[in-house]
C-alpha cells in the first residue's frame, strides 16, 4: 500500500465531502481549527491540505473573512480554465453562441474519455465564441445525459457553463487535461469562424474532472489564431 502523508489524507477527505455537496460554491469552510478539531489532526495540517487546494483552484482564501469553495464567476478561477488570449492584450472572458444542443449515443472517444458505457447517451453543445472582433472558437462540449438530466430544459446554455454543472448539478470542475494539435479549417469551420476552409487552426481536445477525479465533460474547441494565442499562467 503506498503511504500518503496525511495532510495528503486531510486534502483527500475535504474533496470527498466536496463531492458530497456538504460544502457547495461560494460556501465558507470551517475555520482551520475547527477541521482540525472534526479530523483529528492538527492545525498545521489542516492548513496544509487548505493550501493544496488553494493552490488547485478548488478553495479561495480571502483576507481577513476564511476561505471558500471557488466559484466559477471568479475571474481567476474562470481563467484558470480558459487559456485563449487575444492579442491585444486584454484578459476577457468570451462570449457564446448557441448552435444546437442534441441527445444521441456517445462514440467510441466519448465513452472512453467519460468513464461510460457503449453507445450511453450523451448530450452534444455545439457553439461559437466570440471577442469583440468575430469569432474565435468552434466548440463541441459533450457530456453524460444521465449525469446531467433536462440540460435541454436550460437552454439557451449560459456562457459559464461550469457554473451551471456546479450549482445545478453539483459537479464542480477542478482540474483538467488538454491536448493540442494544430490542424485546417473544414467546410464547417470555415462557416462557423468566417475564414476560408483550409485556414490553419488550434484544435484543442479537453477532459474536465471534479473533485474527486471523475470525468465531467470533453470538450472539442478549433481555435482561429490569427488574433488570439494559447496562454499557460503557473
Amino acid at each position: 500500500m503506498d503511504f500518503k502523508p496525511l495532510y495528503s489524507q486531510v486534502r483527500e477527505e475535504i474533496v470527498r465531502r466536496l463531492a458530497d455537496g456538504e460544502w457547495p460554491p461560494g460556501a465558507m469552510l470551517p475555520s482551520e481549527q475547527a477541521l482540525s478539531h472534526t479530523l483529528g489532526v492538527s492545525q498545521g495540517t489542516v492548513r496544509k491540505a487548505l493550501d493544496m487546494l488553494t493552490h488547485e483552484g478548488v478553495l479561495t482564501r480571502r483576507q481577513g473573512r476564511g476561505t471558500f469553495v471557488a466559484e466559477f464567476e471568479d475571474a481567476r478561477v474562470l481563467f484558470r480554465f480558459f487559456r485563449l488570449r487575444p492579442d491585444t492584450g486584454e484578459h476577457g472572458f468570451p462570449r457564446s453562441e448557441q448552435i444546437a444542443l442534441a441527445k444521441r449515443p456517445a462514440d467510441d472517444a466519448d465513452a472512453r474519455t467519460l468513464a461510460l458505457d457503449a453507445d450511453a447517451p450523451v448530450w452534444r453543445l455545439e457553439r461559437v465564441r466570440f471577442f469583440d472582433d468575430g469569432p474565435v472558437i468552434a466548440e463541441t462540449i459533450v457530456l453524460s445525459a444521465a449525469q446531467f438530466p433536462d440540460m435541454d430544459k436550460a437552454t439557451p446554455l449560459p456562457n459559464n457553463v461550469y457554473r451551471l454543472y456546479a450549482e445545478r448539478y453539483g459537479r464542480s470542475v477542478a482540474r483538467t487535461t488538454e491536448a493540442l494539435r494544430a490542424v485546417a479549417a473544414t467546410p464547417q469551420d470555415a462557416v462557423r469562424l468566417d475564414c476560408g476552409p483550409g485556414t490553419p487552426l488550434l484544435a484543442i481536445e479537453r477532459i474536465a474532472f471534479d473533485v474527486a477525479g471523475a470525468p465531467v465533460e470533453r470538450r472539442l474547441s478549433r481555435c482561429r489564431t490569427d488574433a488570439a494565442h494559447y496562454t499557460i499562467e503557473d
